[in-house]
């Protein structure tokens, strides 16, 4: 807990989450335009699906590079004035330093992703939609939280192993590009891109029928052991990047 602190107030000043709101007001105004201009269009749509759905698509485009600059400005620290030996002569364990940089890298995404939910709620709430759909948004947190916590095992690997932030940053920037893109790759090739998980995790899709864009609400039994699935990787990335970092010299 100490080290997590620690961490934490090494990155006060570094105004994450300021940063994180101003994305956030970007892609949330983005949806909610969107989501208006469907509902105008289509009044017989008007609900928590179109807007669910709108949400999730634009998670893949913005929170893939979201991630990828909080993880590096978090994990930056310890390539600059030879941290690393500072460190090992204070008996800190680098498995000890990565673990407490995940927990707050995944703070950090978790308090974007609490304001992103109350945002949808406050949205339906405001436009008359049907009573909350607890279920349905607790499947669309649970989907979202757990493709950020594996994009965040990936970044923190690419920015404690490699110094130049160049390369964790343009790999944010091609998942954001995949994640755009996901919906309109071959099934058998998106499931292999993590980014792509913001959208098949997502408890709506839509589908085209009679000229006319519908919104469908997935099977839930169908999505857990995607999740599962999704978390193991997750689990595997944030060990071998432990291992690989710890052993790394200087």
């Amino acid at each position: 807990m100490k080290v997590i602190g620690l961490e934490l107030y090494k990155w006060r000043h570094k105004r994450l989450f300021l940063m994180v709101l101003l994305f956030l007001l970007a892609e949330i105004g983005w949806a909610f335009a969107v989501t208006r201009i469907s509902i105008t269009r289509n009044p017989d749509q008007a609900g928590w699906e179109p807007l669910v759905a709108t949400i999730s698509a634009m998670n893949g485009f913005f929170l893939p590079i979201l991630t990828a600059i909080c993880v590096s400005r978090i994990c930056d620290m310890e390539h600059k004035g030879n941290t690393w030996k500072l460190l090992y002569t204070l008996s800190v364990k680098r498995s000890t330093l990565y673990m407490a940089k995940s927990v707050s890298a995944s703070i950090v995404m978790g308090v974007a992703l609490s304001l992103q939910a109350l945002a949808i709620v406050a949205f339906g709430i405001v436009h008359h939609f049907a009573p909350v759909p607890i279920w349905l948004l607790t499947r669309f947190i649970l989907g979202t939280a757990v493709t950020t916590l594996v994009l965040i095992a990936l970044q923190q690997w690419v920015s404690m192993a490699i110094k130049n932030q160049t390369f964790a940053l343009t790999l944010g920037m091609v998942g954001s590009f995949v994640g755009l893109v996901a919906d309109l790759l071959p099934s058998g090739v998106s499931k292999f891109f993590v980014w792509s998980y913001y959208t098949a995790l997502s408890p709506i899709t839509s589908v085209y029928a009679d000229d006319k864009l519908h919104f469908v609400i997935r099977d839930s039994s169908l999505l857990w052991p995607q999740m599962a699935a999704l978390l193991a990787v997750g689990m595997a990335l944030y060990g071998v990047g432990s291992v690989h970092v710890a052993r790394r010299e200087g």
